[in-house]
């Protein structure tokens, strides 16, 4: 996050204006950083993946997906559709009529390719680490908020206490990444 925080403090002025920049940068920054999108082979061998596994409609497989990945990834059905229609047009999957809904159904040609597909969520014992992909930004975001309501409600006291509780918390999160 280099240049990330205003040279001088937060603000300027008001420290309260200080600390909403902080949150809002704070925010932006793990918005680049934790998106959710995924690159156009993420979406196709995810699918080859799960229509491997059993037929699937569209909305089914967006809902796996987000299943699998603990809520971290969940592609939109204008990524998901076109990438059904694309592999129906590599003859790797064909579409079924059932119950009014278009089920997509693997053939062949496409259980050979998913047996290549690299799956985009990794094995189910790297899926129980996924949540923690996510939950650091929150973890974060909700910090920034806690701090930002001391600064609008506590006393110079509290105040000096919040600054040596995240001067501290800065210090361990570092001191985590230089474990080997």
């Amino acid at each position: 996050m280099s240049g990330s925080f205003p040279a001088g403090g937060f603000g300027g002025g008001n420290p309260l204006e200080g600390m909403w920049q902080m949150m809002e940068q704070l925010r932006s920054s793990f918005d680049k950083r934790g998106g959710t999108r995924m690159g156009r082979g993420d979406v196709r061998a995810a699918v080859l993946v799960l229509l491997a596994e059993q037929p699937m409609h569209g909305y089914q497989i967006i809902r796996e997906i987000e299943e699998r990945t603990g809520g971290s990834w969940k592609p939109s059905a204008g990524s998901v559709y076109p990438t059904l229609q694309l592999l129906a047009d590599e003859g790797l999957v064909r579409a079924e009529e059932s119950g009014g809904r278009k089920t997509y159904v693997m053939t062949d040609a496409g259980r050979e390719e998913a047996a290549r597909a690299s799956v985009p969520w990794g094995s189910p014992s790297e899926g129980a680490e996924r949540p923690a992909f996510t939950a650091l930004p929150k973890a974060g975001l909700e910090l920034a908020q806690a701090a930002a309501q001391v600064g609008r409600t506590g006393t110079p006291e509290q105040v000096q206490q919040a600054v040596d509780v995240l001067d501290e918390a800065r210090r361990r999160l570092y001191a985590i990444l230089a474990q080997d």
